[in-house]
Parts: C-alpha cells; structure tokens; sequence
C-alpha cells in the first residue's frame, strides 16, 4: 500500500467563481489562481501524486504555463488518474477535508463526491468529503481564504 497527503489553499477574491470539488457554489466570492482554483481537487491531485512519489501538481501542471490558464481542475485529476492507471497501484480510497468559514457546503458534499468519483472512475463510497470551520480562527476562519486537506490510499495490484 503507499499513502499520500496533500495540501491546498487560495486566497477569496471578488470576481472570482467559487467551485470546490467541480461544484459552482453560489458566494459573492470566488478562489484566486492560475486554474479554476479548486482547492479540494489540488489536495486530491497532490496525495495522489505523492503516494506514487511523483512530485506536485506545480512539477506536472505549473501555473507559468498558459495551457492551464482557467483549467478545470477535474481534468487535470482525470490526467493524474491516468497516471495511477499506468502504475502498479489501483486507488483504493480518498479522505479530504475542506477548511472554510462560509459558506455553509453541506449542500454540495454529495455533488462534489459524485464529480470526484466519476472523474477517477471508482464507487462513490471510496470518496470522503468533509467540511469544517476553524471557529474564525486564522485565515480560513476570517473569510480570508479555503484550504484542504486530502489523504489517499492506493493498493498495489
């Protein structure tokens, strides 16, 4: 078995879509960056790149690159996805936290699953999400920003 974790955060900005997990969640802010800026899928694609040991989704998708200018994330997972695909591991399961203040995503947990499982193509109970507040501390509790946390597990085949 390997495991990998990741890690993402972006900054809230006015003008900006929100979209986390491939959902368009309805806030007058949206997340800065290069792709669409999909925090939950940047942590996804970073602990799948990490338990095959292949770096970061910076090394395979760098933001100095304008074909990823505006990218939807859930193409750059289906890509990684194909790299486990041409491992000898199988991915097994996936963990993932996302860290805000508001707006409240329970709504849009299950979408964001479905999005996810589909794009890597396992059962939509290999996928967790969660969501929580750090209670208006730090960055993430004063509406500054989103972060998320993902843990995978793949299995050798």
């Amino acid at each position: 078995m390997r495991i990998g974790h990741g890690y993402d955060v972006h900054r809230l900005v006015e003008g900006r879509k929100l979209i986390l997990g491939g959902v368009e969640i309805p806030y007058e802010k949206g997340l800065d960056g290069h792709s669409d800026a999909d925090v939950l899928v940047h942590a996804l694609m970073d602990a799948m790149l990490g338990a095959l040991a292949l770096g970061d989704i910076g090394k395979h998708f760098p933001d100095s690159d304008p074909e990823y200018k505006g990218a939807d994330s859930l193409k750059l997972l289906d890509r990684v996805s194909e790299m486990i695909d041409e491992s000898d591991y199988v991915f097994s399961n996936a963990d993932m936290t996302i860290c805000c203040q508001s707006p409240k995503l329970a709504p849009y947990i299950l979408e964001m699953r479905k999005n996810i499982a589909e794009t890597i193509g396992c059962d939509i109970g290999q996928i967790s999400v969660k969501a929580t507040t750090e209670e208006r501390l730090g960055f993430t509790g004063e509406g500054l920003g989103i972060s998320a946390t993902a843990v995978v597990l793949l299995e050798q085949v």
